[in-house]
């Protein structure tokens, strides 16, 4: 569990948005100053493209302050609903297919221990922690873009959010300064951040891989140490 920097009140955790948002998803979201599609629907555990999908929304992906934004209940992605979802998202430009995996060459963004690792079921566990000293550098996982770089999520602090393709995003929480601005092309191995602790107790890393919205174990993807 994490804590708030100030008082030591205890907060939720990082990636808890689903449970705490359940109903939230079934009415609307209205958007806030400094809000990306990608970053709304990162917090809302949603794939970017079914967002885009079922708002009218194409490439680029733009949005605007106080555009209200229609979610589907997580409990009618399924059967049906997801293969309407999969004809919809067939009509948008060809900029929502998915790219393969095997396009991408993963790195570690930092060096250091790993002091908390990716849980499945466990609330608040979905990336990785990796502790290291305030100012270290954080590099980009992979080739990509900036699609979101700012600190409107909560608990998430300083936040970088790097699209890959059209299946993957990474995210870079609890820095201390951001080196990067949406819509900047970035390599993997460059210098995105400096590390810090906001949004937490210590310094340290929240790193975590989003394919087609939903969170999976980054340490399948990046290499042996």
């Amino acid at each position: 569990m994490l804590a708030a920097c100030g008082g030591g009140q205890a907060i939720a955790p990082v990636g808890s948005y689903k449970a705490q948002n359940q109903q939230t998803l079934s009415s609307v979201y209205k958007v806030q100053s400094g809000d990306t599609l990608y970053s709304v629907s990162w917090r809302f555990g949603m794939d970017f493209k079914e967002v885009a999908s079922i708002n009218g929304i194409s490439s680029p992906y733009t949005i605007f302050v106080g555009q209200k934004l229609r979610f589907k209940p997580y409990s009618q992605i399924a059967s049906k609903s997801k293969k309407k979802a999969v004809k919809e998202s067939s009509r948008q430009t060809t900029s929502l297919r998915v790219a393969p995996n095997q396009r991408l060459s993963w790195r570690w963004p930092m060096q250091g221990k790993v002091i908390s690792t990716y849980s499945k079921s466990a609330t608040g566990r979905k990336g990785i922690d990796i502790a290291g000293k305030s100012g270290q550098k954080v590099g980009a996982a992979a080739n990509g873009k900036v699609v979101y770089s700012g600190n409107g999520l909560p608990r998430y602090g300083n936040l970088i959010i790097i699209k890959h393709n059209d299946a993957y995003l990474s995210a870079y929480a609890h820095n201390k300064n951001l080196l990067v601005k949406e819509g900047q092309h970035v390599k993997a191995g460059q210098k995105i951040a400096l590390l810090g602790r906001t949004g937490t107790q210590r310094d340290q890393l929240h790193f975590e891989i989003r394919r087609n919205g939903k969170p999976v174990d980054p340490m399948r993807f990046l290499p042996k140490r």
